[in-house]
């Protein structure tokens, strides 16, 4: 392990967010001497993030605590186009209207994890249209095209691994690296960007603005990349049977998002409350060489540090109380997920499609089968049960973690 000197790099290091670095001994060297502005770039793509992209948030978090200026990019322009990093095909081509609603929503979440304002060390939100949508196409090709090679471009894993697949790159998705490597040399000229931070998978990217920014304005700028997070048995963190773990509420309740981190595996406990938390290193560490039964109460405090840190410390308190009455007193609770029956009927099948713990009939049918479906408690034998109730509620679980309300009017 480095031995850093600066706060920045030491905090990075011991909570897990440095994977590669350009130059590591100048960038702490600098990170003593003066408050670095530094970006993180995210596109456009939908109305929220998800939890895949927390490693990243957290980042500028710990910049913005240890003195230094977080700077988050919306990619307003390359939204337009999509990173093929880490893709398989070409993203849907979205309007202008649509980019800049979610936008807007995506910088909700930003305003829970950073503190923006005018300051030193207060974040901005830069949306990189305001430059890009103005290139002129021949000019740019003149002053930044010329500096990047096609036969080294080629060689980058996110195209080569579309070429060898045989999936179709297209030429705008080509141009992709060549726009963010300038988004780092714009960010220095406007605003004294010196650091980029981003995904294993960025890497060439990054790398790719550092060079561009030298032979255009000889500056000396630095990256770091953090690692893929991956949970114990090799998933992809927050991929989940039931989607992505979305980082707002309207797509996910706080319910929800708390369980997803209740439910971590004993081996990842460590690993989350290093990266998704601020607790104390010697805090993390009693927590995480509890054994038995008690790494349970590990995985409670990370749940409720990570859902207050991301819904606010009321979500969390309400979302630990009601999975403490839904598992401990067997009763309901006011967070559960839940579905309005129109009328005193449903079928089980359809009550499993409507809280959402199931993508079929076919899937809620196999659910039954296998024994996972409980009314209240009770298991459902029967692929055909009817829940029936003239009106108030009806519990209604898939195996023993998800568990939702049916009301009947």
């Amino acid at each position: 392990m480095t031995d850093y000197k600066s706060d920045l790099m030491r905090l990075l290091q011991e909570r897990g967010h440095i994977y590669q670095t350009t130059d590591a001994d100048g960038l702490d060297a600098l990170a003593q001497k003066e408050s670095i502005p530094a970006y993180i770039g995210f596109d456009c793509t939908g109305p929220s993030l998800h939890v895949g992209s927390l490693v990243q948030i957290m980042t500028l978090r710990r910049l913005q605590k240890t003195g230094h200026k977080p700077i988050v990019i919306m990619g307003g322009g390359t939204t337009k186009i999509g990173d093929p990093s880490d893709k398989t095909e070409a993203r849907p081509m979205l309007d202008d209207a649509t980019i800049e609603s979610n936008k807007q929503s995506i910088l909700r979440i930003f305003e829970r994890f950073l503190v923006f304002g005018d300051g030193p060390t207060d974040a901005v939100m830069i949306d990189n249209a305001d430059w890009l949508d103005d290139l002129g196409y021949i000019p740019f090709l003149r002053d930044a095209g010329r500096h990047f090679s096609i036969n080294r471009m080629l060689t980058l894993d996110s195209v080569k691994q579309r070429l060898e697949r045989e999936q179709s790159l297209s030429f705008l998705e080509f141009n992709y690296m060549i726009l963010q490597a300038y988004d780092f040399l714009e960010l220095y000229r406007r605003n004294g960007c010196r650091l980029q931070c981003g995904g294993s998978e960025q890497w060439s990217n990054i790398v790719n603005g550092i060079d561009l920014a030298r032979r255009m304005e000889g500056a000396e700028l630095f990256g770091i990349t953090s690692p893929l997070v991956t949970t114990a048995d090799g998933a992809k963190m927050g991929k989940t049977v039931n989607g992505a773990v979305w980082l707002h509420e309207e797509f996910l309740p706080a319910y929800d998002y708390w369980q997803f981190w209740r439910n971590t595996d004993d081996r990842d406990v460590g690993k989350f409350l290093r990266l998704f938390t601020e607790l104390s290193m010697e805090e993390i560490t009693r927590l995480e060489n509890l054994e038995g039964s008690q790494i349970n109460s590990a995985k409670e405090v990370l749940a409720n540090e990570a859902t207050t840190m991301c819904h606010g410390a009321d979500a969390a308190k309400q979302a630990a109380e009601t999975a403490r009455k839904t598992f401990a007193e067997g009763s309901g609770g006011g967070d559960l997920p839940s579905h309005v029956v129109e009328g005193s009927e449903i079928s089980v099948v359809d009550g499993l499609l409507a809280l959402g713990f199931v993508q079929s009939k076919k899937e809620a049918r196999r659910l039954i089968a296998g024994g996972g479906a409980r009314i209240d408690g009770e298991q459902v034998v029967r692929e055909d049960a009817i829940i029936s109730a003239p009106s108030g509620e009806i519990k209604l679980s898939s195996g023993k973690k998800k568990h939702g309300l049916l009301s009947f009017n």
